[in-house]
C-alpha cells in the first residue's frame, strides 16, 4: 500500500494524465462516448483504493481539496462572457432559469420520497447532484465540499450523474422530429428564434490551444494566491453550524471573485490556458475524492438512478409549463434542459441538432449554469436537509 503523500500524489497524477491522454486520442475517443473521462478519473482511484494499493485515510486528500479546488474554480470562471450570455435575450434566459428552478424544486421532493430507502444522510448527495444538474461537474465537486458530503454518499451520485444525463440527452435528440407538432400545439412564438439567431449565432469562446510552461506557472501562482485570499476572508466571516462553514464561504467567495474578474482585463488569462489548467486542478481534486471512496457503497445506486429520473421528470414538467406560458419553441425547452442536466459538453450538440447554426445558444446557456450552479446547489442541499 502506498502511504507516503508524494507517492499518493504521484500515482493520482499518473491516473489523471493517462485518462486525459488516452481519451484525447482519436482511436480511443469512441470508448469514452458513454462513460466520459471525468468518470474514469474518479473511478480508477476508487478501484486502487478498494484493492489496497492506495491509503484511503491519507490526510493528503483533504489538503489537495482545500488548496486546489478554490484555485481551479477561479481559473474556470475567468473565461465567462457575461455580455454574450445577456445577448441570449429574455425568453432564453427565462427558460434556462426555469430549468434550474425545476431541479431545485424537484430535488427536495424526490429526496423526501426516497429518504426512507436511501438514508437521510443522502441529503448532501442530492444537493451535490442538483449542482451538477443546474451547472456542471465543477459545481458538483464544489458543493460536495461546501456541504461536507461524505464520500460514501457522493459515490452513488457520480453514477447517477454519469448515467441519467446521457439517457436524457438521447431522449431529447429522439423527439427532435416533434418540433413542428409541438410548436403548433403550443402556439410557439417563432420570432424568438429569429431574434436569438441575430444576437448570438456564431458566438464562441476564443481559446488559444498552445500554452507555455511560463504561462502555467503564472496561472498557478495567481490561482493559489486568490484561493489563499478567499480562505483568509472566509475565516473572518460568521459561520452557522450545519448550514454554512468557513470552507463553504471560501467556495462562495472564490466563485464571486472569478466572476468579477471575468469582467476585467484578467479575462485575457483564458488566452494563456486558464481553463485547461483549471480543469487539470479540478480533476486532481476528483481523483482524491475517488481515492477516499469504496466500491462497497455502490449498492444504493439503483434506487438513486430511479430518483434521478424522477428529478429530471419534474424538471421537464416545470420547463414545459413555463414554455406554455411564454409560448417558447421546443428548441428552447430542449436546449435549456440539456444546458442544465448535461452542461457545456452536450448542450451545444442538442442545440445544433434542433437548429443548425445555433450551437452557441446551448453553449452560452450552459455557461450561465456554470455561474449559478454552485450557489443553487448549496441552497438545494439545505432545502433537502429540512426534510430530515
Amino acid at each position: 500500500m502506498i502511504k507516503h503523500p508524494l507517492g499518493i500524489v504521484g500515482l493520482l497524477l499518473m491516473v489523471e494524465a493517462a485518462v486525459l491522454y488516452v481519451s484525447s486520442r482519436r482511436r480511443f475517443k469512441r470508448y469514452f462516448s458513454f462513460l466520459p473521462p471525468v468518470f474514469w478519473i474518479y473511478f480508477l482511484p476508487m478501484v486502487l483504493s478498494s484493492v489496497g494499493l492506495l491509503d484511503a485515510q491519507s490526510e493528503v486528500y483533504a489538503l489537495i481539496s482545500k488548496t486546489f479546488l478554490p484555485a481551479s474554480l477561479i481559473l474556470l470562471l475567468l473565461c465567462v462572457d457575461v455580455k454574450a450570455i445577456l445577448k441570449l435575450g429574455r425568453p432564453a434566459l427565462i427558460m434556462m432559469l426555469a430549468g434550474s428552478a425545476g431541479i431545485m424544486i424537484g430535488t427536495p421532493m424526490v429526496f423526501y420520497l426516497f429518504k426512507g430507502m436511501v438514508g437521510e444522510n443522502m441529503w448532501a448527495g442530492f444537493g451535490a447532484l442538483s449542482a451538477s444538474w443546474t451547472g456542471g461537474s465543477a459545481n458538483m465537486i464544489a458543493v460536495k465540499e461546501a456541504l461536507g458530503t461524505p464520500d460514501d454518499v457522493y459515490l452513488p451520485m457520480v453514477i447517477v450523474d454519469t448515467l441519467v444525463p446521457y439517457i436524457w440527452m438521447g431522449t431529447l435528440v429522439g423527439v427532435v422530429g416533434m418540433q413542428s407538432v409541438y410548436d403548433r400545439w403550443n402556439r410557439s412564438d417563432m420570432r424568438m428564434l429569429e431574434e436569438i439567431h441575430l444576437r448570438v449565432a456564431g458566438a464562441k469562446i476564443e481559446k488559444k490551444e498552445r500554452i507555455h510552461f511560463f504561462h502555467i506557472v503564472l496561472l498557478l501562482a495567481f490561482a493559489f494566491l486568490a484561493g489563499h485570499l478567499a480562505a483568509a476572508v472566509a475565516r473572518m466571516l460568521p459561520t452557522v453550524k450545519d448550514v454554512i462553514s468557513t470552507y463553504a464561504w471560501t467556495i462562495i467567495l472564490i466563485s464571486v471573485m472569478g466572476l468579477v474578474l471575468s469582467l476585467t482585463p484578467a479575462k485575457k488569462m483564458e488566452q494563456y490556458g486558464s481553463t485547461r489548467v483549471g480543469y487539470f486542478l479540478l480533476y486532481l481534486v476528483l481523483t482524491t475524492i475517488g481515492a477516499k471512496a469504496n466500491l462497497s457503497h455502490m449498492g444504493s445506486s439503483f434506487l438513486l438512478i430511479i430518483a434521478g429520473f424522477m428529478m429530471v421528470g419534474i424538471h421537464a414538467v416545470f420547463l414545459l409549463g413555463v414554455a406554455r406560458l411564454i409560448r417558447a419553441p421546443l428548441f428552447l425547452v430542449a436546449v435549456a434542459s440539456q444546458a442544465n442536466i448535461g452542461g457545456v459538453a452536450s448542450a451545444p450538440i442538442v442545440a445544433e441538432v434542433y437548429r443548425p447554426g445555433l450551437a452557441s445558444v446551448g453553449l452560452l446557456m450552459a455557461i450561465l449554469g456554470g455561474i449559478l450552479g454552485t450557489y443553487l446547489g448549496i441552497v438545494t442541499g439545505h432545502l433537502c436537509k429540512l426534510f430530515i
